[in-house]
């Protein structure tokens, strides 16, 4: 019996899509925000030093495509941090991303608003698709930082990233931590019919999951979702996301993301 058709992996801001491409059915890694040369934007935007983590991200991810054995990979956007044509570091650290993937799986990148300049960078080594998203078999695909395709929104799950979902958890003493999370729930098909001024039976199956993910890179900031005055980023968050629960990167399940 097929499993569901994106399974998160447990420990890890990665999941595996039951996808296909021309007919065909194939495995998908997917990720999110991954962000290659922040480090040296983050020198660059705040004056903060902080060592490259190129190679452990790199070795983090390569290392979940030889486990998962999938196909392709799937990289929902920001798969740069500079927003414009990568330079420096950051062209060096994708250029080794790509060629070391490309030795493993097909690469489709879904670009994000830091990746203005990936298509042209990449030119025919690389699929980069439409900003809106592309559908590959019963999944959708977007970034987030626009509203997703109908093709997208046509799909029985549709994943999104851009907004790095993280909670803030207290315990009994006044400590807090913070912890990056997925958010999962059933997609409104008003918000997006009200967007495409079409009727909502239109837009998707009334029944459509939408799944947001966490950011991959582990240096970057995020979305608290769960404390007051934080607002999201996304044009179709939070009201695109129905009954939306949070789950922790090991799979507990918080409930209600606004109530955790």
């Amino acid at each position: 019996m097929p499993g569901p058709l994106v399974e998160p992996i447990p420990g890890h801001p990665a999941a595996v899509a039951r996808t296909s491409r021309r007919g065909f059915p194939e495995r998908s890694l997917v990720v999110a925000d991954y962000h290659a040369g922040i480090e040296a934007g983050l020198r660059y935007e705040r004056g903060v030093e902080l060592p490259s983590k190129a190679a452990v991200r790199r070795e983090r991810l390569l290392s979940l495509l030889d486990r998962t054995d999938a196909d392709r990979l799937v990289v929902l956007g920001d798969l740069g941090h500079r927003i414009g044509d990568p330079k420096g570091d950051e062209a060096e650290e994708l250029r080794e991303f790509a060629d070391a993937v490309a030795d493993r799986a097909e690469l489709t990148v879904v670009p994000g608003n830091h990746d203005g300049g990936l298509a042209a960078f990449f030119g025919d080594d690389v699929e980069v698709t439409d900003p809106a998203g592309v559908r590959l078999g019963d999944v959708g695909f977007c970034h987030g930082h626009t509203w997703p395709s109908r093709e997208v929104l046509a799909a029985d799950v549709v994943c999104s990233a851009h907004e790095h979902p993280a909670v803030r958890l207290e315990d009994e003493v006044g400590g807090a931590r913070k912890e990056r999370v997925w958010l999962r729930g059933t997609l409104a098909p008003e918000v997006f019919a009200e967007h495409y001024e079409v009727d909502p039976a239109e837009v998707t199956r009334a029944d459509a999951e939408l799944v947001v993910f966490p950011a991959f890179n582990d240096t970057s900031g995020g979305t608290w979702v769960n404390v007051p005055g934080q607002g999201f980023l996304s044009p179709f968050l939070p009201d695109g996301l129905a009954d939306g629960e949070a789950y922790l990167l090991d799979g507990t399940r918080l409930g209600d993301y606004r109530n955790v």
